[in-house]
């Protein structure tokens, strides 16, 4: 009983919470704050994945904010920064990716996968359907023989509308 109770006070303890990142400090130029805000939109949370840095409440997003706002401050353009941000942490921390050969998939592959599907699917409609061949003369005889013999007998229990 001691040892679960033991274990369950250390599974809370690593279960804690990350810790809130510190405010944010904006840059003292407002041109320099809007440059920021605006490269906040554009640059991936690596946490979140699916947030800008500027809405992640992520600690690591606190610390990106606060790089680009150095950044700028030191007089860095803006695609110094992204190249920067690149290199640290792939093409990945963009939304909207560089074009180049490592990210044509990326790029076209929807719309190469569409292309392919509408192309089997014109394909498959246009396939003329195989038709039977006709029956011999032979074959039809023994079919009515068949039909005319009590060997098929119709379902006892099928109602009218079944046959």
């Amino acid at each position: 009983m001691r040892r679960a109770l033991l274990i369950a006070i250390a599974s809370l303890g690593l279960i804690a919470a990350e810790p809130a990142p510190a405010p944010d400090r904006p840059l003292p130029d407002a041109a320099q704050e809007a440059r920021a805000r605006a490269l906040f939109e554009d640059i991936r949370c690596v946490v979140c994945q699916h947030e800008a840095i500027a809405d992640s409440p992520a600690g690591i997003a606190a610390d990106m904010r606060g790089l680009v706002r150095e950044q700028i401050a030191a007089g860095r353009s803006d695609e110094q920064i992204r190249d920067d941000l690149v290199r640290r942490y792939g093409d990945f921390v963009l939304f909207t990716p560089p074009l180049r050969i490592g990210t044509w998939l990326l790029w076209f592959g929807p719309v190469a996968a569409m292309l392919a599907a509408g192309a089997g699917l014109l394909f498959v409609s246009r396939r003329r359907p195989v038709e039977a061949a006709p029956l011999s003369p032979a074959e039809e005889a023994r079919l009515t023989g068949i039909l005319a013999s009590e060997a098929v007998r119709p379902d006892a229990d099928a109602k009218r509308s079944d046959d």
